[in-house]
This record gives structure tokens, C-alpha cells and sequence, in this order.
């Protein structure tokens, strides 16, 4: 589920974000203050709130710090109207992951919202692995290709797998053999056919993560 929380004392700006949204198939909830939202999100993490800055009793900013308390793992986007784009950036710096200057551009915000997901996901990702191991082992860039390919072609050959990245010399591709199966990513059958281990899935997933999010 991509479930989005929706703060803004405007009803007619939460009507036109969750009719949007839910249209490009997220799950939305709605509230129209800062008190509100911190009480839903005691109950419910939220993979991303949409959070006016501007609202009575507490400002956005006020929301956000209570919020990284109660529920860190979740992403927050600023909307802030004009002239309050310091305060912005002031929640940035508190732990807001984007700021939105309204009015804005849905698909804009949308982008947005897809690129916390994908943030949220990889904080998932590496909480699950050792990061200075999963990075020393992403590092070689030949060790990156031949992982991809196990993904690809599930219990691929030593001879396959020089052939499809045109190494001659399959001497190489044995020593990153070795080392993914001796740090536990891959695993040899009785075929010597090379799969992915869950270790290996959960660094793939990494890998490709990373690599979206430098492309």
C-alpha cells in the first residue's frame, strides 16, 4: 500500500490532492490540523505525509517535530504558500524530506512523493544489511554486472556467465564467484548452476535502488 496522509486546513486543497492522488492508485486520508495528524499517526505510519506549513495552533514545522518522534520512518513534504519559503527550508533542516511551493503542479508533487517512496524503500533495504559490507561488495563494478546477471538468469553457468559480459578470461569472473558465495549473496546447486541467496536478493535490491537514484 503507499499510504498518504494529507494535512492542510484548506478542505478544497485535501479534496483536490486525495481525488488526485487516488487516481494514480494511492491510499489517502485527510485532516485539517497539526493536532490531528499527530494523533493519526500514533495509530498508522504513513509512507509520506503532505504537510501545510501554514496552519492555526501549530505550524507545520511544530507537526514535523512531533512527527519524527512518533514516526520517523515516514517522509514529509512542506507545502508552503508565499513568503513562508524560509520556513521551509527551516523544516528541511529538521527532517522534512522535500518543500513544495504552492500553488503547484500535481505532477510535480507527485514525482515527489514517488522519489520519498523510493528513499523510504532503500532506508528499509539497508536496515536489513550491513552497510560498509553491502557497499565493499557493490564497490567492484564487474561484481555488480555478474550479480545482475544470477538475478536475470536464475541458476546460471560459469561459461554462460563469461560469455554474456564477453570475458575471455573466466578466471576473473571465478574470484567474484568466489568472494559473492563466501560473503553469502550467492549459492552454487548441484548443477553449479549460481542463484541468488536472500542475502543476494536483498542486495540486489539495494544495488538497484541506488542505481535509480544516481541515473
Amino acid at each position: 500500500m503507499k499510504d498518504i496522509l494529507i494535512v492542510d486546513d484548506d478542505s478544497g486543497v485535501r479534496s483536490v490532492l486525495s481525488k488526485f492522488l487516488q487516481a494514480k492508485q494511492y491510499v489517502t486520508e485527510e485532516t485539517d490540523s497539526g493536532a490531528a495528524a499527530i494523533k493519526k499517526a500514533l495509530k498508522k505510519e504513513y509512507d509520506v505525509v503532505l504537510l501545510d506549513q501554514v496552519m492555526p495552533e501549530m505550524t507545520g514545522t511544530d507537526v514535523l517535530i512531533e512527527l519524527q518522534k512518533i514516526t520517523p520512518q515516514s517522509k514529509v513534504i512542506m507545502m508552503t504558500g508565499f513568503g513562508t519559503i524560509h520556513d521551509a527550508i527551516d523544516a528541511i533542516k529538521k527532517g522534512a524530506s522535500e518543500y513544495i511551493e504552492k500553488p503547484f503542479d500535481l505532477e510535480n508533487l507527485e514525482t515527489m512523493i514517488r522519489r520519498c517512496m523510493e528513499e523510504k524503500k532503500f532506508n528499509r533495504v539497508l536496515k536489513k544489511l550491513d552497510l560498509d559490507f553491502t557497499l565493499s561488495t557493490l564497490a567492484n563494478p564487474l561484481r555488480r554486472e555478474v550479480l545482475k546477471l544470477i538475478k536475470s538468469h536464475d541458476g546460471i553457468h560459469l561459461m554462460q556467465i563469461t560469455k554474456e559480459l564477453n570475458i575471455d578470461d573466466h578466471t576473473k569472473i571465478v574470484f567474484h564467484l568466489r568472494n559473492l558465495t563466501n560473503t553469502g549473496l550467492i549459492k552454487k546447486d548441484e548443477d553449479k548452476g549460481y542463484h541468488l541467496t536472500k542475502a543476494g536478493q536483498r542486495t540486489y535490491a539495494c544495488l538497484n535502488i541506488i542505481e535509480k537514484h544516481l541515473a
